[in-house]
């Protein structure tokens, strides 16, 4: 819903809340259900029905558990049986400066503000001790915004009895905090109003008003900043974050055009204003490569033009730095659907960035679900990519730091595979090797991440945070595998999950997916050896596998039957199906390309 979409009018969210929901939960889209806790340092009613809005448009349905005025902190450390019972998938701790009970004052040693500090950090530290242990489940937790007034003037920043000081320093505890539950697996996460409200401008965030009349501890115009930030988070989480960018060239990465205009012509690099305008979009545009984010191009352009433009001397991206490159004078909305062929994705998880507003409205009506920036001047390119949240990082894997590269090798494949006339040699010539193993611990971000990210090569589209995979691997009643694939070209990473639950001498297969990026390499041959071999290990007779359609899975629809040899033996109205398959006799191989 464009209203709902970065930049928004936050007065008109407000005004029409109910109206928008109204049209979100008519709009017959497919969404995935989460509870979500809400414990409160301050009134939360208003964000929470904001939040709600915001997540409906990014494919989740919430419900909400909204603890009591400022008791935020009873319900984590006390859980009230309300609290238990509804068993949150995630718990979002909506704390302020507000919050902060104990400050520095004037007379205080270093001792003093020091224990001051302890005491505070602590309190919140132990509450997000006693959450994990109670829930199991993802926290996301405010950091402090920067207090409307300094006492101290510009020395509040540095003494240590300015309250800005000890902000600053609480903010960095909580920082540390995440950085070592990050490191260790956990799922804990910022959600950072001392950078939103600096965005926001802290005097209008601020405004005493609205504690003292409310208990709001924001003003409510920013509100839908506040949602909207804590949603990409959660959106982030269960997989809804787009993967790439369709850029356009002319007057998006460069100034002027380079068909007119030549390369010796077009604006880039440090010479111009302009042209340092573009350069520093370039260069944000490929730091996006170092957490994932897949780079195209789509240009009404020459293919020689194009290219040209992109060796420019001065610019910072090169050919190389993007895994496909359509210049041509097709319709860009083709050209868009061709990327998105091309890489095996949907094309609604691509963002297409162009200055030309005709071709944008082109782009979304022809191209649903597609994310099209509304974009105005160069120098503000950055802050609307960036603000939009697109490509919000809560976990970042080793596969994703080289996704750019792992994709770069898929065209070389390809291109291998046009030159042969006989599939099964081309398989055969990749030399393709096969880890596949039990989950381990350090894969498990990477594993998270794959069962929120896969919709098309998922036959339950189950969804799993991190907390939800751990808990399935210490259950001991589950057989968990992962698959890695290596060629020739390189290293695909984790590519295939298989999680089983088994119950007596029968295994039954909760979730299967592949990441679409390795289809057709006979993985799924693979898998399914491994997991029968170790299903007859543990003395299973039958296996029993389940596709539940979504409007993205249906490439698998006829995957247990047609392409494993199970027995169809139920199905609904829904298109819900049961299959079987019967291993007490034996289970021949399936697999005779990937070395394993």
């Amino acid at each position: 819903m464009k209203e709902l979409e970065y930049p928004f009018d936050s007065a008109y969210i407000m005004k029409k809340s109910k109206s928008l929901k109204k049209a979100l939960l008519s709009d017959g889209s497919e969404r995935i259900k989460k509870k979500i806790a809400v414990l409160g340092g301050s009134t939360t009613h208003d964000i929470i029905r904001i939040l709600e809005l915001f997540l409906l448009n990014y494919g989740i349905e919430a419900e909400f558990y909204e603890s009591e005025y400022g008791q935020y902190w009873q319900d984590a450390m006390f859980a009230p049986k309300e609290l238990v019972d509804f068993a949150p998938d995630i718990i979002y701790v909506h704390t302020s400066n507000r919050n902060i009970t104990d400050y520095p004052v004037m007379d205080d040693s270093e001792k003093d503000v020091d224990d001051k500090l302890s005491r505070t950090y602590q309190h919140f530290a132990a509450m997000w001790e006693k959450l994990k242990e109670t829930f199991h489940c993802p926290i996301i937790q405010c950091n402090f915004e920067a207090p409307f007034y300094r006492l101290l003037g510009n020395r509040d920043a540095f003494d240590i009895h300015g309250r800005l000081s000890f902000i600053n320093r609480l903010n960095e505890m909580f920082a540390s905090y995440a950085r070592k539950e990050s490191a260790g697996g956990g799922s804990f996460f910022i959600n950072d109003i001392n950078y939103l409200s600096a965005c926001y401008g802290l005097d209008a965030w601020s405004d005493p008003l609205y504690w003292h009349m409310y208990k709001y501890a924001l003003c409510m115009d920013a509100i839908p900043t506040l949602s909207y930030n804590v949603s990409r988070i959660i959106k982030s989480l269960y997989g809804k974050n787009k993967k790439g960018l369709v850029l356009d060239l002319d007057n998006t990465l460069w100034g002027g055009v380079v068909g007119d205009d030549g390369v010796d012509g077009i604006e880039i690099g440090q010479e111009t204003n302009l042209g340092q305008v573009y350069s520093e979009f370039q260069s944000y545009v490929k730091m996006q490569k170092d957490i994932g984010v897949l780079l195209t191009v789509d240009s009404k352009n020459d293919k020689e033009n194009a290219i040209a433009g992109l060796e420019h001397p001065d610019g910072k991206l090169s050919p190389d730095d993007f895994v496909a490159i359509k210049a041509n004078w097709e319709p860009k909305s083709e050209n868009f659907k061709a990327i998105a062929s091309e890489l095996n994705i949907l094309p609604e998880s691509l963002v297409f960035v162009d200055d030309n507003p005709a071709e944008r409205a082109i782009v979304e009506g022809q191209i649903s679900g597609a994310a099209v920036p509304a974009l105005d001047a160069p120098e503000h390119y950055i802050r609307i990519l960036d603000h939009a949240g697109y490509f919000e990082a809560t976990n970042i894997s080793d596969d994703d730091k080289k996704r750019n590269e792992m994709y770069m090798a898929n065209k070389k494949r390809n291109e291998l595979q046009e030159s042969f006339a006989d599939y099964g040699e081309y398989l055969l010539s990749l030399e393709m090797e096969a880890e596949i193993t039990p989950f381990e611990k350090m894969y498990m971000p990477r594993i998270a991440q794959l069962t929120n990210k896969s919709n098309q090569f998922n036959l339950t589209t189950r969804r799993y945070t991190q907390d939800d995979i751990e808990k399935t691997v210490s259950e001991g009643s589950n057989i968990t595998l992962c698959g890695r694939l290596r060629d020739k070209f390189g290293d695909n990473g984790i590519v295939s999950l298989v999680i089983g639950a088994v119950k007596g001498d029968e295994l039954h297969i909760d979730l299967w997916l592949m990441s679409c990026r390795v289809l057709k390499r006979d993985m799924e041959y693979a898998m399914m050896d491994a997991l029968a071999d170790t299903a007859t290990a543990h003395g299973i007779r039958t296996i029993y596998g389940y596709y539940y359609p979504t409007a993205k899975n249906k490439m698998v629809k006829d995957f247990y039957d047609t392409v494993l040899g199970f027995e169809r033996i139920t199905d609904d109205d829904a298109g819900n199906v049961t299959y079987r398959l019967d291993i007490s006799g034996g289970y021949e191989h399936k697999n005779h390309v990937i070395k394993v």
